[in-house]
């Protein structure tokens, strides 16, 4: 069944990509006034590359004008919504760097992390579950770093709680990263590399999920190398912080860690770049989020029309706020 809608969607995909048309241009004889309130009506509407086409078209005939600092805040939010990603990063670093003292600069600031976090997706990715931690984190550090200098300008900001949770979210999702890599190692019998990623997460991204699992890596890593002190003292660690760790069998004793890649993938997994045929064991916290996503995620609806309908009322990007 899940898999059944994931083919929908991507052949959802495929169609709206064979669909759609060309930009419409904008007319010439609109005022600075009629074209903001063209914009407004296209945001309004969901139609965002129109708006975009609008936006772009009042900052390059008015660029002085008193709508041009509002317009560049809403090609931000229109771009993020068209899902290009990059021009809305800089279109927010621009506003950034021509508007500093802008009582609404903190918007941009918080857009432009939003779109780092989102810059490495394609189109079938945003509508098909994939595991993120497996990819490179490059772009989630960068999100990371972005939204941690919102909270440093703008500590009171009212898009600083949100950015404190997607900063929370970022780096689960490197310490994830750092603990598919050492398993990876695990597997090829690479001890010393695997110990290495597992003390990282250990001593850079404590109070994340993985730390436990990184412990139990460096226990059996040094365990291979025969270095019995490094392993009780790792294990010490564990049993302390983790006493109900399910690596550890009720005496407390060591009983092995728990490796994510130690199945070969499907051929269905290895055709379809990892969409689907995946027989890898999920750890307990992946299957607690797949429970949840099946009960709370986002409907089929909402899901093959990109949010347009069968809203559920799932986090989105707010937008952009009015100049006083």
């Amino acid at each position: 069944m899940r898999a059944a809608k994931h083919i929908l969607v991507l052949a959802f995909t495929a169609l709206l990509a064979a669909c759609s048309s060309n930009d419409v241009k904008v007319p010439e004889n609109l005022t600075e006034a009629q074209l903001y309130q063209k914009a407004s009506e296209q945001l309004e509407n969901s139609n965002y590359s129109g708006a975009v086409d609008s936006l772009r078209a009042l900052e390059s005939r008015y660029p002085f004008g008193p709508f041009a600092e509002q317009a560049q805040l809403d090609l931000i939010f229109a771009y993020y919504k068209s899902m290009e990603p990059e021009a809305a990063r800089a279109s927010a670093e621009r506003f950034i760097r021509l508007h500093p003292q802008n009582p609404n600069v903190d918007y941009a600031y918080y857009m432009r992390g939003l779109a780092s976090n989102t810059a490495d997706l394609g189109l079938v990715e945003r509508y098909v579950p994939v595991d993120l931690s497996r990819r490179d984190p490059g772009q989630a550090r960068q999100s990371f770093n972005q939204f941690s200098e919102l909270l440093r300008r703008f500590p009171d900001s009212r898009y600083a709680p949100d950015a404190r949770q997607r900063m929370i979210y970022l780096r689960n999702r490197l310490a994830r990263y750092e603990l598919h890599a050492a398993d990876y190692y695990m597997k090829r019998k690479a001890y010393v590399a695997a110990i290495n990623r597992g003390r990282y997460i250990v001593e850079h991204l404590q109070g994340t999920p993985s730390v436990e699992e990184a412990l139990g890596i460096m226990v059996e890593g040094y365990q291979h190398l025969g270095l019995n002190q490094p392993a009780d003292d790792a294990l010490l660690v564990l049993q302390t912080n983790f006493p109900k760790s399910k690596l550890l069998d009720a005496e407390g004793n060591f009983i092995g860690h728990r490796v994510y890649s130690d199945v070969d993938p499907t051929i269905l997994n290895t055709v379809t770049f990892g969409l689907f045929g995946d027989n890898t064991p999920k750890p307990q916290q992946a299957v607690e989020e797949e429970e949840e996503e099946q009960t709370g995620g986002p409907s089929v609806l909402n899901t093959m029309t990109f949010g347009w309908l069968g809203d559920d009322g799932e986090p989105v990007a707010p937008e952009p706020p009015t100049q006083q």
